[in-house]
Order: structure tokens, then sequence, then C-alpha cells
């Protein structure tokens, strides 16, 4: 047996490496500091699992459901686009689709779209799913640079008109992984205007749209007049409610590319369980700003243990206004993963190195807020017991 060719263009899973190596040291004995991988470790909300024991019950939850979603699910959808966001008048039979989390939906995005010769616009560094979808669909993708001088936004006049025209999709993603990053409607604007201009479908992924601190709200693409006309957008429950492991979310947006989505959706799974989409309703209709706070200020205590504990030891780093993450520059003398595996060695410290993520992001090395306090405390406690420090 022969795998197909284009397994050899595939690099391996980063978070799959990961995780090997992980199990190779435990095996070990080796006490493992693990802040590689962005897998919520809080339960999901007891009121939430509530309604899975209820619907769980309910055998008319036990067939197929639609393949776009109940009807409920995509209302409960549209409402709480217009609560949270302020985008008023989507169609939940036309412009919004259920997802199995995020992961499948942007992949067959790339299949609904993309064919042989067509150019993807990828953010680098950026979600390795971006550019190995593009080689599944028989594209080619053009990577833009998201640079520190330039807040890591994709300097749009850098791509050349030739590529631009030959482009099929365009991937942003804000509050960004794995620079931490955040996006102004402004740059939202710019970025509606260059995909009207040369005819490409805009796919934000906005995955960690909820994870936010000091007060932040990090906006949607569709609050930019005119966005839907080009542009979709990718919601999960993931990161948001603790729910990794259902697999539920959505896409918003522009009617022909939830289209395209929805026709290979259909032909590739049979949609979410319908005792799930009944979850996540309770969670976008019952869910309180106060209780989703309290749920954020878990992750901005973390976040602020790991940048005052970084900055204690001379990392020139500021605390991300969004995301699970914090992306770190590594020490002058250091590749990304010749730190990384001094961290491992020398202090049983789990990172993803930033060129796991793209060329672009060689020089950095990606923390994951998923664990405890006390866990996060330990890390830096023993990088300044070997004497690891940032110099330069």
């Amino acid at each position: 047996m022969q795998f197909a060719k284009r397994l050899d263009r595939i690099p391996p899973y980063l978070f799959a490496e990961i995780n090997r190596k992980q199990n190779e040291l435990v095996t070990k004995g080796v006490d493992i500091i693990n802040m590689g991988v962005g897998d919520p470790d809080k339960p999901t909300p007891a009121d939430i699992v509530q309604v899975m024991h209820e619907a769980i019950d309910d055998a008319s939850n036990h067939n197929y459901p639609p393949y776009q979603g109940t009807q409920e699910f995509r209302e409960a959808v549209a409402k709480w686009m217009e609560q949270r966001f302020g985008v008023t008048g989507l169609n939940p039979n036309t412009e919004i689709v259920s997802s199995v989390g995020s992961k499948e939906a942007i992949h067959n995005t790339f299949l609904a779209f993309v064919e042989a010769g067509d150019y993807t616009l990828i953010p680098d560094p950026g979600y390795p799913v971006y550019q190995t979808s593009t080689i599944f669909a028989g594209g080619e993708f053009f990577t833009m640079p998201l640079k520190a001088e330039n807040n890591f936004l994709p300097d749009l006049s850098a791509i050349p008109e030739e590529v631009a025209r030959k482009a099929k999709l365009l991937w942003i993603n804000y509050p960004n992984n794995p620079t931490g990053a955040i996006a102004t409607t402004e740059f939202f604007t710019e970025l509606v205007a260059f995909g009207k201009e040369y005819n490409i479908l805009l796919c934000h992924d906005n995955a960690y749209s909820e994870i936010a601190y000091d007060a932040y709200k990090p906006p949607s693409i569709l609050q930019v007049p005119g966005a839907k006309d080009i542009a979709i957008e990718f919601h999960s429950l993931s990161k948001s409610y603790n729910m990794a492991g259902w697999r539920i979310g959505f896409v918003v947006g522009n009617a022909i590319g939830i289209k395209g989505l929805t026709q290979v959706k259909s032909n590739i799974d049979s949609g979410v369980f319908k005792a799930i989409q009944a979850c996540a309703i309770a969670a976008y209709s019952s869910t309180s700003e106060a209780k989703h706070q309290a749920a954020m200020s878990v992750y901005q205590n973390r976040r602020d243990i790991i940048i005052q504990g970084l900055q204690s030891l001379g990392w020139p780093i500021q605390p991300p206004k969004a995301s699970l993450y914090i992306w770190v520059p590594v020490p002058p003398g250091y590749s990304s993963a010749e730190f990384v595996t001094l961290l491992l060695d020398k202090c049983g410290i789990i990172v993803a190195p930033g060129n796991g993520y793209g060329a672009g992001g060689e020089g950095f090395f990606r923390i994951a807020l998923t664990i405890t306090e006390e866990r996060l405390r330990a890390g830096i406690q023993r990088l300044k017991d070997a004497g690891i420090r940032y110099t330069g």
C-alpha cells in the first residue's frame, strides 16, 4: 500500500508531535508542565451539562440532525450575533451553518472553493490547518507575514497583484493564534475593501472572540458595513464555554460562502448531534456576562502570572488583550527549536515552538494558559532555578 503523494507535503501535525514527546518523558518519570496545547482545563459549566443529560433522554434527538444545524440552533446563533456584535439581519436559513467545532469547517471551506492553480492567502505564523488544507485541496498558499512591528497584522499592500487575482480565500484570525494579537474594525474595513477589489472570500477564524481581558471586546468582521458581501466568520464553543470535546460551532456570513461549505459538509459529515446543539443553544442564551467575566478572570490571572514571571527574568513582553496564548521571543543565540528543547531538557516544560506555525514564527515560542496557576508558578520557578533568562 502507498500513501497519496499529497501526504508527502504535509508536515507532522504540531500538537501530535508535542503529545508524543510528552508521553515519552512521562514514561521516564519526568514531571511535565505542559504549556503547549490550548485545551481548556476547566470543566464545561454545570448548567450546560445538565441540558445534555435531559437532551440525551429525549428520543427526538436520537435521529440524524439537519446537515446545516437545527432551526433552533441557527436562530439562537443569529440572536447571539446581534446581542454580542450588533450584527443584525442574518438569515438563519442561508447565512448560518453549524459546524463540528471550527477545524472541520475550516478544512471543508478549502474543499468548497480551492482548485489546482488557485492561491490561498494565509497568515505566517498561523494555525497550521490553513496550510495543510490548501495542500489537500490542490491549491498553492501565499503567506502573509505577521510581524511585531506591524502589530502582527498582515500588510495587504505587500501581496503581489498577480497573486491576489488568483486568490480564492484570504484567512485571518483575531484574536490571533499563536501571537495573541488583536485587530481593529479599521483593519477589517481595509480587508473588506481588498476582498471586494479582488473578489476573494474573506475567512475570519474568530474562535477566540470571547477570550479577552481588561474589558476588551474583540470585534466581528461582520460589523463592517458590506462585509457580508465578501466574508464568512467561524465561531466555536470550544474555548469560550470549555466545550472543546463536544465539537460544536458555527459559520456565519456571506450566503455563497455558506452554501459552498454546506454542500461539502453534507457529503462528508452528518451534522452535529442534536443534543449537543441544544447545549450550545443553552450556552448562548443563558450564560450571563457576570458568569463569563468570572471565567475570563481565571485566564487573566494566569496571563498575569506568566507575564510578570517572564518580565522578572528579563523578557521584553507586554500582556496580550485576548486569546489563550502568550507569544514570547526566544533569547538571542537560540532558534525556536533549540530553546524549546532546552526548556524540555532542563525544566521539564513543554511549550510550542514558533516555527511550528510557519517560518514567520521563528524566534518565538507559544505558552498556552490552560494549566493551573500553581503549575504556571512552578514553571516560572523552574526557569529561575535553571538560570534561564532573556539577555539581549
